[in-house]
């Protein structure tokens, strides 16, 4: 009984852990068709910024929540103005664009913050499950997941400006027409997508140690969980995730990580031979 609490932990983990770094990507994907290719330096940058405002005496739990999020989404806003807001509708421009910033983003980290790796404490202790050691921090991630998707689902489904965005990503022409700024709801998108990727670089920041070249680690991951899922937000995101994370985590427990990693990327491929326009494609259509 311990042993199937155990699995059924890591495995929502796993889940946890593709929804949280795969979300800032489902957003911009999924409402702007962006593919933003400097999202695992976002994602690096949230951390960085959790990892430095704690060392300046900053709680910890503010440094990760707070602190992450509001730094990445104003470079977010940055990058939108001076660089992406240029490109919309150009896909493969856009990518050269966002692969060229995150190298560039890579270079600046180096020379800010050196090419070591570092990192910040656990803020949570590990409790015993009957014989078994699970770490509390774990579980925070699990709830952090569960929060991240309620306030998306939230915000797209319930409020106005959701709505607005929405309308406006399906039918610019008609939100034009309605006196809505296109400009405006685009620029707000993508620096909303980009406190995501800060606020996931802030809560893995004391799971893995970090380093400039982090991001590599998080953009497969993140790209295969979004593209998977389909177009719609909430919906994609969270089928895929799933779907994934379990397969990661079931074959990890029977063999190795590095052949759950393996495991991941066969489904993927599986998926998408079967799927080729995601999930939601085929499936939970017209859901956010």
């Amino acid at each position: 009984m311990d042993y199937a609490a155990v699995v059924i932990v890591e495995i929502l983990y796993g889940i946890s852990v593709l929804v949280l770094i795969s979300a800032g990507l489902a957003v911009v994907f999924g409402m702007m068709r962006v593919i933003n290719l400097a999202h695992g330096e976002f994602i690096t940058l949230g951390g960085y910024a959790a990892i430095t405002a704690h060392s300046l005496g900053v709680p910890i739990f503010i440094s990760t929540l707070i602190v992450a999020p509001i730094v990445v989404a104003i470079f977010g806003l940055v990058v939108e103005r001076l660089i992406v807001r240029f490109l919309y509708g150009r896909l493969i421009n856009t990518m050269l664009a966002t692969w060229g910033l995150s190298l560039l983003m890579i270079g600046g980290m180096t020379m800010i913050f050196g090419n070591t790796t570092t990192g910040i404490p656990t803020p949570i202790s590990g409790f015993t499950l009957g014989r078994y050691q699970m770490s509390g921090y774990n579980l925070f991630v699990i709830f952090m997941a569960i929060v991240t998707v309620m306030i998306i689902y939230g915000v797209l489904k319930t409020t106005r400006a959701g709505l607005i965005a929405r309308g406006a990503m399906q039918n610019p022409e008609m939100a034009n027409a309605f006196g809505y700024n296109t400009s405006r709801i685009y620029m707000l998108t993508f620096t909303a997508g980009a406190a995501l990727s800060g606020l996931a670089g802030g809560v893995m920041a004391p799971l893995v140690g970090l380093n400039p070249a982090s991001g590599a680690n998080y953009i497969a991951k993140a790209f295969i969980t979004v593209i998977s899922g389909g177009t719609s937000v909430v919906s994609g995101l969270l089928s895929s995730a799933t779907l994934f994370g379990s397969v990661s985590q079931i074959v990890t427990f029977i063999s190795t990580s590095v052949v759950g990693e393996i495991a991941l990327l066969i489904a993927a491929v599986i998926l998408l031979r079967l799927l080729p326009t995601g999930i939601t494609g085929r499936f939970l259509k017209d859901r956010v």
